[in-house]
């Protein structure tokens, strides 16, 4: 087994530096933009008598974060145009997607479900191709920023990653359940608000300081390597467009897989995809199922979203710590078996109805299993990447975990219906898909501590 000698007093250090509070707060910023078009949407939808299988369907939206792979290499080589010059590389981009969100979330605010679902549904998209964007830029500027050698700064950044997410996403999450409560506001006015807390984040892009990496260079040598492999024959413009989109497109990869191995990144990758599918099911529908069970919007934002949020920040931060000390394997094991349990607790949640104390107990599983699986996989998918293309490698392996809990989140409506509204069964479904990443994981697990050990150097 690949363990740390770190101790936890020293591990827990890493967790006072300034870097690591950036990490959180640009975490914030890609945890709203769900909101927006995830609990918020749904809620909403719900109060409009939109069918379940049509609130199913709206989960495609996040479909931009399973494919943002796609368009992940443009971030780590397009210098936009006046905002290069003054951000730099990745705050550049954070601060161009940032303002895409905030425009798209304000269009919402002046839009009626009646008249306007299928604006509402383009406004969304938007939201989400913006959000998915900005979360490749908030990811490379985490792995930029932290050193080759500080790995225990690496899996703290990590944990202040994923606090910040579900700060964004529990904690700021639970205003449009409360403010949609109050006597008459209306949806749209929910919207305008968080608009305007998403400009607030907004500022933190203007006071930090762009990660200083060697990336130009490193594209350099990769670029001259392509032109001198398309030899002397071809003409020097055609053979300049051909070198910078083989660095582009091509050479991240290239890249990713000749260092890990085809058979690891092929494995890894696979693994990332399982392990999310349990997830899939269940997150879509959670909001629903909670208002059919019989919650309000004020319960479902005190115990969903704000007791959430506490329970995943402390999780996190000890998730973290944990990772450092005993490895990210056993992380990732105790995570699943988690997620299963938290699962099935759902199921009991639909046999009794709607009981505050066992609602409360599911948050706080369901809470440690969201912290505690996201830091480790942050963490071991942050080890994998090279500086200088890490938008798009991180792009591609975080690509394919949204992947789990996206795409199939769209038929989790259908599924629901087919099986007349037994939210009981469908709980023990979604716990079951967790066992064969677990089963995989452990044949995975000499390799992922051998991985890690290599790169432990503190």
């Amino acid at each position: 087994m690949a363990t740390s000698s770190t101790s936890y007093s020293h591990a827990l250090k890493a967790y006072f530096d300034k870097r690591i509070a950036v990490i959180f707060c640009f975490g914030i910023a890609s945890g709203l933009p769900w909101v927006m078009i995830g609990s918020a949407l749904s809620a909403w939808l719900k109060d409009g008598d939109i069918s379940r299988s049509s609130i199913g369907l709206f989960g495609v939206l996040f479909a931009a974060y399973s494919v943002n792979f796609l368009w992940s290499p443009l971030l780590d080589r397009i210098k936009l145009p006046l905002l290069h010059d003054h951000f730099g590389q990745r705050r550049s981009w954070i601060f161009l997607t940032q303002w895409g969100v905030i425009v798209s979330c304000l269009s919402m605010a002046f839009l009626q479900l009646e008249h306007s679902l299928w604006y509402i549904a383009l406004s969304g998209l938007l939201i989400a191709i913006a959000s998915a964007t900005q979360d490749i830029a908030i990811d490379a500027f985490r792995i930029d920023i932290i050193g080759d050698t500080e790995k225990e700064k690496l899996s703290a950044g990590a944990a202040a990653a994923t606090a910040g997410w579900w700060t964004g996403y529990g904690g700021m999450g639970a205003i449009p359940f409360f403010l949609a409560d109050l006597p008459g506001w209306q949806w749209q006015d929910v919207y305008f608000v968080l608009a305007v807390l998403m400009l607030v984040l907004h500022i933190i892009v203007w006071l930090v300081k762009e990660p200083e990496t060697d990336r130009e260079h490193q594209q350099s040598i990769a670029e001259a390597r392509y032109k001198a492999a398309l030899g002397e024959q071809q003409g020097a413009l055609f053979k300049q467009v051909l070198a910078w989109l083989a660095v582009t497109v091509v050479e991240p990869f290239r890249d990713f897989f000749s260092r890990n191995g085809v058979k690891l990144a092929l494995s890894m990758l696979l693994f990332i995809v399982l392990f999310k599918i349990g997830e899939a099911f269940l997150g879509r529908m959670s909001i629903v199922f909670y208002k059919e069970i019989g919650f309000s919007n004020t319960e479902i934002g005190t115990l969903s979203k704000l007791l959430n949020w506490w329970v995943t920040i402390i999780f996190s931060v000890i998730g973290g710590l944990v990772n450092m000390r005993y490895g990210i394997y056993r992380g990732l094991m105790i995570a699943g078996i988690a997620m299963a349990a938290s699962n099935l607790m759902f199921s009991v949640i639909a046999e009794v109805g709607p009981s505050k104390p066992l609602f409360i107990a599911t948050i706080i599983i369901d809470g440690f299993t969201a912290a505690w699986s996201t830091v480790a996989l942050v963490a071991f998918i942050s080890l994998l990447c090279n500086k200088t293309f890490s938008a798009a490698q991180y792009a591609l392996m975080a690509s394919l975990g949204a992947m789990g809990r996206t795409m199939l989140s769209a038929s989790s409506g259908f599924i629901v219906d087919g099986l007349d509204g037994n939210w009981q069964l469908f709980f023990v479904i979604t716990a079951l898909m967790v066992i064969p990443s677990l089963l995989f994981l452990y044949t995975l697990r000499h390799k992922i501590n051998a991985l890690e050990a290599q790169r432990h150097t503190i």
